[in-house]
């Protein structure tokens, strides 16, 4: 049963991550797409922890971490910049 309830997982989160690239894409501005990208990293997180559960792998857990680092990272700078107008100062 652990089994079905993973795999389901995995699709609802896939099925997640297809609507936030459908709004990456067709956001109607950038603060749109700028959340859609953070959604989708998240996503990500998650499907990888979710794989990795599946597969009894650890290699997942570590590719998870590294992109919620460059995830927050990637954000912080995409909010500087729809506010300031440039990342560095």
């Amino acid at each position: 049963m652990t089994g079905t309830a993973i795999v389901f997982g995995i699709v609802c989160v896939g099925l997640a991550m297809l609507l936030n690239v459908y709004r990456l894409i067709v956001g109607p501005d950038a603060t749109d797409r700028v959340i859609a990208l953070d959604t989708l990293y998240i996503n990500a997180i998650v499907m990888l922890f979710l794989v990795g559960i599946r597969l009894n792998t650890e290699v997942f857990y570590e590719a998870a971490l590294l992109i919620a680092m460059m995830g927050f990272v990637g954000t912080v700078a995409a909010g500087k910049y729809l506010r300031r107008g440039s990342i560095i100062e």
